[in-house]
């Protein structure tokens, strides 16, 4: 794989205190709590709303109903890691998340109340109580996305858009240690074609750039979710672990075989007010499977919807139907964005079965760092969906990434207020630079989702990496540098980190499930680690 980006030569350069790469809720949350001490810029590819907080519509997992207690959302995390989870990161997720929410509602965030100065809580898959905080019904992401923007702006941190990182720069401590020394950046103009480059020098590097569900050729997430931040830390020698744990929504609107890119979520929390799954021949799908039945752990619910269509019950091979009828009137007050959605597609939720089907949505996995961002590499933090805490383990409990994007945030944002990394000098970078052309892009997402999906083997695992070990072999400097370049050679140094973890996990865990290997064994109860772009999976980085 190539070893840095091919891009044009830098021509500026802007020195600052702290930048942060990433526009969601965990690089908006780090530099708003950076920004009163420190000089912050914050850089994205897109606009600033451009990301997967926006589109978020469940919300954020908070005890705050006094028959609910911390003791029980650990226990919920817990259960739905599958023995990964790192239970001091838990236990403080969960003790810091009410503390979130009011942060966020004193920041003008405005949550459905149940009543006066009460805030509506709902329930999701594996969660035993409702806990689950919302806004505008199923516009949560949106609510928590605009607050963090205006409050951001406000502070006076520097927003640069359609800015794309490249690649770290890199020096060296005293003592010879390597340590971030900035970051390379490629300005871009709004056909995504590279206007200059430059350097920004800091201190600090926050990597907040989300997941990398574009990989795949049905997903939740948006355009621009497509790993860059992870990538970048991989070609910087960083370990990325648990990347083989990926949460496949199980309800994300049907639209016809032919569909791929960002498909409409169809949140949790309808399942919570009382939808059901059923097949094409009206059999309930989740009965019997688990004992919270349709509320289990998403990676229960999208084993169980896959086993189901694999069976074509009704003569349907590649969807079910998400019964949400009980509901009734009350289903359009609720979730509004959603009705909108199924209304597009000609469905009435009050009167028709909505069809529904598992697609990309979360990647448990990340850098590796711990709740304060810090990383193996000095000046180097990474935060939210880029960063593996240890609080997801092998499967995502519902609503807890927004909530770990705040807290997380936050706190390395305060930690930077605090102390900064010493300044070191970047040393000249004469690593190999290549591109993936963009218009390989179909070939690798098609390739991911068919053999690394809900359901993976040794054979189709061997197939994947073959097939993107083919376009690794096209990847060249000639490439024209652009964001869809900078993309996809992103998206395949990712694919090929996954292929390479999933193929070495040899047994069923979480959301990584093996048709060859269907138990979860005592011998895996341990992590995996990619510890550079050629994709070399070690057990300790």
């Amino acid at each position: 794989m190539p070893a840095r980006l091919a891009a044009p030569e830098p021509t500026w350069a802007v020195d600052i205190d702290v930048v942060v790469l990433g526009s969601g809720a965990a690089g908006l949350s780090a530099a708003l709590a950076a920004r009163p001490v420190r000089d912050v810029l914050l850089v994205t590819k897109d606009t600033l709303d451009a990301g997967s907080t926006n589109w978020a519509q469940g919300g954020l997992a908070a005890v705050l109903d006094p028959g609910d207690s911390l003791e029980s959302h650990v226990h919920d995390t817990l259960a739905a890691g599958a023995d990964l989870c790192d239970e001091s990161a838990v236990r403080t997720l969960v003790a810091e998340a009410p503390t979130a929410i009011r942060y966020l509602s004193r920041l003008g965030a405005a949550f459905d109340e149940s009543s006066h100065d009460h805030l509506a809580l709902t329930r999701e898959g594996g969660h035993s109580h409702r806990r689950i905080v919302h806004a505008g019904g199923d516009q949560s992401g949106a609510e928590v996305q605009r607050t963090l923007d205006e409050s951001v702006r406000l502070a006076g941190v520097r927003v640069v858009e359609r800015a794309f990182a490249l690649d770290l720069l890199i020096g060296r401590l005293a003592d010879g240690r390597r340590a971030v020394a900035g970051v390379r950046v490629a300005l871009l103009d709004e056909t995504g074609a590279v206007e200059s480059v430059g350097d920004v020098t800091a201190r600090a590097v926050v990597i907040a750039t989300g997941g990398f569900g574009q990989v795949f050729a049905s997903t939740s997430n948006p355009p621009a979710v497509t790993g860059d931040g992870v990538a970048i830390a991989l070609r910087a020698g960083v370990a990325v672990t648990d990347i083989e744990f990926i949460q496949f929504h199980p309800t994300v609107l049907w639209t016809g075989p032919d569909a791929t890119g960002q498909q409409a979520l169809i949140s949790e929390a309808v399942r919570g007010e009382g939808a059901v799954l059923v097949d094409a021949s009206g059999a309930r799908v989740m009965a019997g499977v688990h004992p919270q039945e349709d509320l289990a752990p998403r990676d229960v619910v999208a084993a169980a919807i896959s086993a189901r269509m694999a069976q074509a019950q009704g003569g349907v091979d590649d969807h079910v139907y998400l019964d949400a009828r009980s509901i009734g009137a009350e289903f359009e007050k609720r979730f509004p964005s959603i009705t909108a959605s199924c209304a597009a597609e000609g469905i009435d939720p009050t009167t028709d079965l909505i069809p529904v089907a598992p697609a990309a949505h979360y990647v448990c996995g990340g850098v590796k760092a711990d709740l304060d961002g810090a990383t193996d590499l000095v000046g180097l933090y990474v935060v939210g969906e880029a960063a593996c805490t240890g609080v997801h383990g092998a499967n995502r409990l519902a609503s807890n990434s927004l909530t770990e994007s705040v807290v997380a945030g936050t706190r390395v944002g305060r930690a930077l207020s605090w102390s900064l990394p010493l300044k070191v000098e970047a040393v000249d970078d004469e690593r190999p630079a290549a591109l993936l052309s963009a218009d390989l892009r179909a070939e690798l997402r098609s390739t991911m989702s068919k053999y690394v999906g809900v359901l993976r083997s040794a054979d189709g695992l061997s197939t994947a990496a073959d097939r993107l070990a083919r376009l690794e072999e096209k990847t060249d400097s000639a490439v024209e540098p652009s964001r869809r370049s900078f993309e996809a050679t992103n998206m395949l140094t990712l694919a090929r980190a996954v292929v390479a973890a999933a193929s070495a996990r040899t047994e069923s865990r979480g959301c990584h499930r093996r048709a060859d290997a269907p138990e979860s064994l005592d011998t895996w109860r341990r992590h995996l680690y990619v510890v550079d772009s050629d994709a070399t999976v070690v057990e300790s980085p």
